[in-house]
Formats: structure tokens, C-alpha cells, sequence
């Protein structure tokens, strides 16, 4: 379906066209007809599918067709889970109503309040938030949410699931009762969707792919590794692969500041993205990340939404999630228009449960690697875990053709490098010089063949 089907007022088209837009993705075409109609709606789809403009238009194409309230009272409140994923949104209220007089504030913590309040003070049609900062910005009188006509929770999952819940049940009892609501998220779990749904009056439910899908263009494999061992792992592959843009996941942030710190001392360029960090150090990140000049960086999953980078050649688990939704999400940011994706898990035995959760979900069996470098010290322990230890063949990151896809840079000229074996120069801890190397987990000698790396370290 083309935009220019979906009925939607002239400014707007004109802008999606100066954007570059002209055919609707799946999730826009199925929920912005019912959300110009007043329906509820209720949209789970991938990352990547274009949820933001399947809320926005909606949003713009009523409030451009209404006069504003005499005191300019807010009659779009957004919600979202991350100052990044906020911003994101804002910018794109500010691109598809770029010819319309509408006017935005955007509402985050980690900054002074200053500036927001100014905002809301001189009045606005559409308020992009966190709840955190918008509940203080309410508790203080400075928000007035009695003229909001539609209220937009995305990402509404992990709102939901990371302990925003109480916030947002706060914030709905201000927004009046007779109002459109949308719901947008990634992923969305049966006991979330109760949850959300409690929310919404007879929704139009849109779901793209199923919960459980990962696109075939995302080569998946697994290393069995001991804890101890993941930072030299990951160090190895960064350098060996080698990863030109990749995101590593953490479960906590002191793990994502440890993983750059170790990474710095391989002399490895990393950033970290997370909640302690302020908003400037965060933007700096993501804007070192998009540019190339840092190839790796470390998030938590809250912290992540809202990372839109295009051409992210390898996502890598650090931590083995223990919610198997998160895993597709996680990968979900490679492997996008067309282009080839990696995504490495690394699991040490207390992980195993996540691990075989997650293959459940996705009804497949993840291949597991057995390219280890040497490290300082094996565990020769066993697991319950047992995997055909069949390397598969590695793929170089290749990328769609498509007009708006940025490319990640290509790798200069060099000769290529000889092929790495594991256990090549001094023995592992426990060996004799030329025996096989062993599994760093269960122990058993590993089927390893070589893979050929070439050009940049």
C-alpha cells in the first residue's frame, strides 16, 4: 500500500515524500487506517518495521485537522521507555509534520527541567516522554494531560516490564477516559499483553510477525564459554572477524562498563550506553557509533530502545537473556533491508536454561562455534548441554542496494591473514604441547576446522 492511499492530509504526504517514502511497511498499512478512524489499536511488530510513523501520521493527520484548544493544552501524550527512543520519536513528529504548525515538547530525565517547562509553558500539541520525568513534571503542576485526545504507550512492553507500570497506571488516571489509545511494542508476551490491553477499549490488534520469527538473513551461533572467559572471547572476535559495527548486550550496567573497560585494554574502541550515564555521554555514544569512529557499543535493553543505526553487521549476547522475546529483539537491529546479519550468543552453564528457552521460542537449534582462542585457564567440567560441534560457514556482511541504506565501511586492501586454529602457540592450562584443544566448558576434545580471516585486525 502507498501512502498516498491512506488518505492522509497534504502537508503530511508532502512531507513523508521529502523524506523519501512512498510505499507503507506492512505495520503502517494495517494500523493507521483503523487509527484514523478513532480506533484503539494494539500493534506488536519487529524492530525495524516502521512502528514510530504508524502512531505519528495518525497522530498529525487529526490534530492537523482540529483548531488547538484556546490555551494550547496537549492532545497527544507518547510514552516510551528510553531518552533516546524519545528523541527518536520526537524527530519524527518533527519530520512528517514539518509543514504543519503543530508543536512538540520533549520530556526526559537526566537533564534540567528548565527548558521542558518553558515548553510546556508556551504550550504544545504533542508531548513525547518518559514517565519518570513526566510524573514529576505533573506532581509539581507543571503538565495539564485534561485535553489529551489520543495517548500512545510505545514500546509498551518493556514500559510495562522494566517497573514502569505504576507510573504509567499514574499517568493514564490524568489523561481523560474518553480517548484513543494506541499500543506499540517489539515484542509482547501473553501476561504483558493482558496487561496492556487492560488499557484498551475493543483495540484493532495488528501483528506483523509472529513473536517467535527471526529473519534467515541473521546467521545465529552460540559459544559455550565460561563467565570468566567471555571478555577474552569477545576481545577475539572483535579483532578476528572482524565486527565493523556491532552492539553487545549486558544484563546490568556495571557489566556494560566493565565489558569497555576490558575491551580498551585490547585496544578496542567501545562506548557504553545506559541509564547512569548522562544524557550527553549517551548521545556522544550513539553519535561516535553512528559515525564510525567507535565500531562497538555496549547497551542494556532498556537502554537500547531507540538505537536506530542502520547496517549493524553482528549483535552479540554477552549475557544470555533469560526472557526469550528479548532475544528477537536483541538480533532483530541486524540483518535489516535485505542485508546479511550476525548474531553470536555467549553461554556459560548458569545461562544453559536461557539458552534452551530461547531455542524453544524460536523452534530452531542454534549452532554452536567452536573457533575459541586460547585462554589463560580451562574448566574441564561437564554440562548437560551437548551440541554437534559443526562450525558453520562464516558469511562477509553484505548490504542491500536499497537508496536509503547507509553502508558500513568497507575493509581497506590488505593481504589476507593466515587462517587461525585453536591451540596454536602456547598450551591451554591442562594440555600437553599438540593435543586437541578441549571444549572450555564440557571439556571433549573440539572438531575444529580453521577459518580464513583476511585484511584489518
Amino acid at each position: 500500500m502507498q501512502f498516498a492511499d491512506l488518505r492522509l492530509a497534504e502537508p503530511i504526504l508532502r512531507a513523508i515524500v521529502a523524506e523519501g517514502y512512498v510505499t507503507a511497511t506492512p505495520v503502517q498499512a494495517q494500523a493507521i487506517p483503523p487509527a484514523l478512524q478513532g480506533r484503539d489499536v494494539l500493534g506488536c511488530a519487529q524492530t525495524g518495521t516502521g512502528k514510530t510513523a504508524a502512531f505519528a501520521l495518525p497522530i498529525l493527520h487529526r490534530l492537523s485537522s482540529a483548531a488547538p484548544h484556546a490555551h494550547r493544552r496537549a492532545r497527544a501524550l507518547v510514552l516510551c521507555p528510553t531518552r533516546e527512543l524519545a528523541v527518536q520519536i520526537r524527530d519524527g513528529f518533527r519530520a512528517y509534520g514539518k509543514f504543519l504548525t503543530l508543536r512538540q515538547a520533549l520530556i526526559f530525565g537526566g537533564v534540567n527541567q528548565h527548558a521542558q517547562v518553558q515548553d510546556l509553558r508556551r504550550g504544545v500539541d504533542i508531548i513525547v516522554a518518559t514517565p519518570g520525568r513526566l510524573l514529576d513534571l505533573m506532581n509539581q503542576g507543571h503538565v495539564d494531560l485534561h485535553g489529551v485526545e489520543t495517548f500512545v504507550l510505545d514500546e509498551a512492553d518493556r514500559m510495562l516490564d522494566m517497573g514502569f507500570i505504576n507510573d504509567i497506571r499514574k499517568i493514564a488516571a490524568q489523561v481523560p477516559a474518553k480517548r484513543q489509545t494506541l499500543l506499540f511494542s517489539a515484542t509482547m508476551p501473553a501476561e504483558i499483553r493482558r496487561l496492556a490491553e487492560s488499557l484498551l477499549t475493543n483495540p484493532v490488534t495488528v501483528q506483523i510477525a509472529p513473536v517467535a520469527a527471526t529473519t534467515d538473513l541473521i546467521e545465529q551461533s552460540v559459544y559455550m564459554v565460561e563467565k570468566k572467559n567471555k571478555p577474552a572471547l569477545l576481545a577475539h572476535l572483535v579483532k578476528e572477524t572482524p565486527m565493523y559495527r556491532t552492539i553487545v548486550f549486558t544484563r546490568t550496567k556495571h557489566g556494560a562498563d566493565r565489558v569497555v573497560r576490558h575491551l580498551h585494554t585490547r585496544g578496542i574502541k567501545a562506548e557504553a550506553i545506559h541509564g547512569n550515564k548522562t544524557q550527553n555521554k549517551r548521545q556522544r555514544a550513539l553519535d561516535n557509533f553512528r559515525a564510525n569512529k567507535t565500531p562497538v557499543l555496549v547497551a542494556t535493553d532498556i537502554a537500547s530502545r531507540g538505537i536506530d543505526v542502520d547496517d549493524i553487521t553482528h549483535v552479540v549476547n554477552y549475557d544470555v537473556t533469560h526472557e526469550p522475546e528479548t532475544y528477537v529483539h536483541r538480533i532483530g537491529r541486524t540483518g535489516r533491508a535485505g542485508a546479511k546479519g550476525h548474531a553470536v550468543s555467549f553461554c556459560d552453564r548458569e545461562e544453559l536454561p536461557n539458552l534452551k528457552a530461547i531455542e524453544r521460542l524460536i523452534r530452531r537449534t542454534i549452532p554452536v562455534m567452536t573457533d575459541h582462542p586460547t585462554y589463560e585457564s580451562v574448566t574441564h567440567e561437564s554440562t548437560p548441554r551437548e551440541h554437534n560441534h559443526r562450525q558453520p560457514a562464516a558469511h562477509p556482511p553484505r548490504h542491500s542496494p536499497a537508496a536509503h541504506s547507509k553502508h558500513a565501511p568497507a575493509k581497506p586492501p590488505g593481504k589476507p591473514a593466515a587462517a587461525h586454529h585453536v591451540g596454536r602457540g602456547a598450551a591451554p592450562a591442562g594440555h600437553s604441547p599438540g593435543s586437541r584443544p578441549r571444549h572450555p566448558i564440557h571439556g571433549k576434545p573440539s572438531a575444529h576446522r580453521g577459518r580464513q580471516h583476511s585484511g584489518r585486525r
